[in-house]
């Protein structure tokens, strides 16, 4: 009897649960007419019972006349098998109280402050690329701007670079509650955020800005306890317009306004945080709380007669 030399698959062709045809199915397969339909043509990788029983029969039979010859094992590996992610996303570092010294190369923002302003807002202090730029709210990821110009406070967006026009052409200024820049907040002492407020009230008394705005839940935090001696409790804490007992730059002596007034106050408003790291709130509810003042300021602007000045060109670039 001759023998018969059988074909060596390659390894990589092998897969677990893989069954070798025979010749005669091969050739039936070979002239096979062809199918005129897209769905004639699906059938051949229909599930078919008969063809696999007989492929199994064939291939069990071929097994059987080599059982003599040295099987080659194919190591199955698993692909259901749960995977880690290759770049795992990693925790931002929460930060600590930094020396004023980390950041001594950087310049604390100049304010945007003169007499008699509709309002000005007040922030935490400048972050590193603020700092950098020397404009207001520079980072790419604060949403200060945008907000301004989405609740009417502005009639367009502007730039970082334009902060300095804001007196000029809207009656409306900038400060911060502590001056030295940091990469964030919590590099700042209770110490220095304390000694702000008093900062702030002497300015506000000097320049009787309308109103102030609290761009910040920790802000109005920070002047709370200067003023009680502890946090606003739940029920305290609102955004939006604040009591008039709440109002900044209030002094012990009788002072009048530009118009000749009893000067009261600033009176407050709180707002949310601009800062792209300020998840808490979506931007649909930022947006419906900065709107009101947005309304207010617009308002006031109409009732004041206040009409834009034109803006020093090398101020502007600056």
């Amino acid at each position: 009897m001759a023998r018969i030399r059988s074909a060596k698959l390659p390894a990589e062709e092998v897969t677990e649960g893989s069954t070798l045809g025979s010749t005669a199915d091969q050739a039936e397969e070979d002239h096979q007419p062809p199918t005129p339909s897209f769905d004639g043509k699906l059938t051949k990788f229909q599930y078919d019972s008969t063809s696999i029983s007989s492929n199994n029969a064939s291939s069990t039979a071929f097994s059987t006349q080599h059982s003599s010859k040295r099987t080659r094992r194919i190591p199955i590996v698993a692909t259901d098998a749960p995977t880690s992610s290759p770049n795992p996303k990693k925790k931002r570092k929460s930060s600590r109280y930094a020396e004023p010294s980390k950041y001594a190369h950087l310049s604390p923002l100049t304010d945007i402050l003169e007499p008699n302003l509709i309002c000005v807002f007040v922030g935490t202090n400048p972050g590193v690329q603020t700092a950098t730029a020397g404009h207001a709210y520079a980072h790419p990821s604060n949403h200060f701007w945008k907000l301004l110009h989405s609740s009417g406070l502005t009639d367009r967006r502007l730039k970082p670079e334009e902060d300095v026009t804001l007196p000029a052409l809207y009656c409306m200024g900038n400060t911060n509650i502590v001056d030295r820049p940091s990469k964030d907040a919590a590099e700042l002492s209770k110490e220095e955020m304390a000694a702000g407020t008093a900062n702030l009230d002497t300015k506000f008394l000097k320049y009787k800005p309308e109103a102030v705005c609290i761009v910040g839940k920790g802000i109005w935090e920070a002047i709370w306890r200067y003023r009680y001696g502890r946090n606003p409790t739940k029920a305290e804490f609102k955004y939006g317009w604040q009591d008039e007992e709440h109002n900044m730059g209030q002094s012990e002596k009788e002072v009048r306004d530009g118009q000749e007034k009893v000067w009261k106050g600033s009176k407050v408003f709180v707002t949310t945080s601009t800062s792209g790291l300020a998840a808490s709130l979506k931007p649909a509810e930022k947006e419906a709380i900065w709107k009101p003042f947005g309304e207010w300021v617009q308002k006031r602007r109409v009732e004041k007669g206040f009409m834009p000045r034109p803006v020093n060109q090398a101020q502007s670039d600056s």
